[in-house]
């Protein structure tokens, strides 16, 4: 499923707690100057009015009449019906507000709102990560072949989405793929996004170095200490981004455990993966426990660090032997390695969602036709 060279359009939203971006999308690339509008998101009726505008004022930049509106809003919402929940960052909406319906009625065209974990993973799922790996393996000789996705994104919270054979899982209350709220390993009364977002970074890191807690430093500032780019307490730094990736490998197992796929990492936390993710890697290939004290492995399947020259290279290679049929001369080739591999975004989670949201929207016209 390729829309890189559609000539439909479709209308965009990146919704925040403080500023609007709205937008439309053709053949996967911008074709508007993006308008930006403050999201009033205390004031409902001002917040809705204001989003009106920003796709009226986007719709008049353009040639033609677009198929539909499709963009990624905070939750909680009931995304397949439209409506949004109660909002943490958009005071506004309380009770259950039908944006969706809303805007179907006001631009006579199909509206779309998904959260921005599910676009991430969808945009990956067919313009990025998936089909990289899918090519890579190709070239090499490799018969092995994905077709399921797990995204995460790292930011201000834990978000996840879920791709199964290029069809994005919502879930029957539409809530498929939210992993933020499995347990945490590190504090087990707690969930995982505690130990997973910007805060858990800055909360360890003063742990760590209590001198350190009134400066208020960035997790770009914790990076760039563990980096040894900036003076710091770098093993504060470290000690950071380990249990950072400790605790994504836990929440992974447990997601990777019951939907078995690659894994993509985005958000602004992902470009520290060089701290991170041969930790959470690590912590996929590590044990559990028996009862009795006997150690099993983590998961049925090995996890790959698909960053690492060498993790891909045993990754593309597999574990390939020829073996005889049974009762017959013939011999057959067998891949005796069940495994995932887990990188960084190829499209960058911005563009991945905008690619998420245009295809979404243009997959779910095709196949209501």
């Amino acid at each position: 499923m390729d829309y890189s060279n559609d000539k439909r359009t479709v209308l965009t939203l990146d919704g925040g707690g403080t500023n609007f971006v709205f937008s439309a999308i053709q053949g996967n690339q911008e074709v508007v100057s993006p308008i930006t509008f403050p999201s009033y998101g205390s004031d409902l009726k001002r917040c809705l009015e204001t989003i009106n505008e920003g796709f009226w004022q986007v719709s008049k930049q353009l040639k033609k009449r677009p198929q539909a509106i499709s963009f990624a809003f905070p939750g909680p919402a009931d995304y397949q019906n439209g409506i949004i929940g109660d909002l943490a960052n958009l005071p506004g909406f309380r009770g259950g507000v039908a944006l969706g319906p809303m805007l179907e009625e006001i631009f006579q065209m199909p509206v779309f709102i998904n959260n921005d974990g599910d676009l991430f993973a969808y945009g990956e799922a067919i313009s990025g990560f998936l089909p990289m790996v899918n090519e890579m393996l190709k070239k090499a000789g490799s018969q092995k072949q994905y077709k399921n996705l797990i995204g995460i994104t790292l930011g201000t919270g834990f978000g996840g989405g879920l791709v199964r054979n290029s069809e994005l899982v919502i879930g029957d209350n539409g809530a498929a793929g939210e992993i933020w709220v499995v347990r945490s390993k590190l504090y087990p009364h707690s969930f995982s996004e505690e130990c997973i977002s910007i805060r858990a970074v800055k909360r360890v890191f003063a742990e760590h170095c209590p001198e350190c807690a009134t400066k208020d430093l960035s997790p770009k500032d914790i990076f760039e200490i563990a980096n040894g780019q900036r003076n710091g307490h770098r093993q504060a730094a470290l000690e950071a981004f380990r249990q950072l990736g400790e605790s994504i490998g836990e929440a992974l197992a447990t997601a990777l455990t019951l939907f078995d796929g690659l894994v993509v990492i985005g958000g602004g936390l992902a470009n520290a993966w060089p701290f991170f993710l041969p930790e959470t890697v690590k912590e996929l290939n590590g044990t559990i426990e028996k009862i009795d004290g006997q150690p099993v492995e983590r998961m049925e399947i090995g996890a790959f660090n698909l960053e690492d020259e060498t993790d891909t290279r045993k990754f593309i290679e597999g574990k390939v032997s020829t073996i005889k049929v049974p009762f017959s001369g013939k011999e057959i080739s067998y891949d005796g390695m069940k495994r995932t591999g887990i990188g960084i975004t190829r499209l960058g989670t911005s563009r991945a969602v905008s690619i998420g949201a245009y295809a979404f929207a243009l997959h779910k016209i095709d196949k209501n036709r």
